[in-house]
């Protein structure tokens, strides 16, 4: 009877393919494991409960968490994306107009910025109307 190591490449690829899905299952656990501390609607007790099972568990933890669970760890990752945003544009539109001063001020930050050759006549432009409307 021939196996599938008597034959070198079908060997390979058998191990290739059992390390990838075991490297997939370790992804997906530690996912759920972070889904599970980041789910608001979920009591402490709750929490633990999760936790213990898939880790206690870990085969038969993930495959009932996923079924349980999975529709919410999209929109709760979605959620957390759009949070993440939020505060990165938030970050990023105090840290450009922080200190900026008047609008006369920023102008003349402006102009020297297209003197200087930093900025083209259209980015000019551009700026002036954002800060003039």
């Amino acid at each position: 009877m021939n196996l599938a190591y008597d034959y070198p490449v079908l060997g390979a690829f058998w191990t290739v393919m059992w390390i990838f899905l075991w490297i997939l299952w370790i992804v997906l656990l530690f996912r759920i494991i972070v889904d599970i501390f980041r789910d608001d609607t979920l009591g402490g007790g709750g929490k633990t409960g999760w936790l213990i099972f898939v880790v206690l568990l870990p085969f038969l933890g993930v495959f009932v968490y996923v079924l349980a669970r999975g529709k919410g760890m999209g929109k709760r990752e979605v959620k957390h994306a759009q949070e993440q945003k939020q505060a990165f544009d938030e970050y990023v539109r105090d840290a450009a107009f922080s200190g900026a001063g008047s609008e006369a001020d920023q102008l003349a930050k402006l102009s020297e910025m297209r003197a200087k050759g930093d900025i083209t006549d259209a980015e000019f432009q551009q700026a002036k109307a954002k800060i003039l409307h």
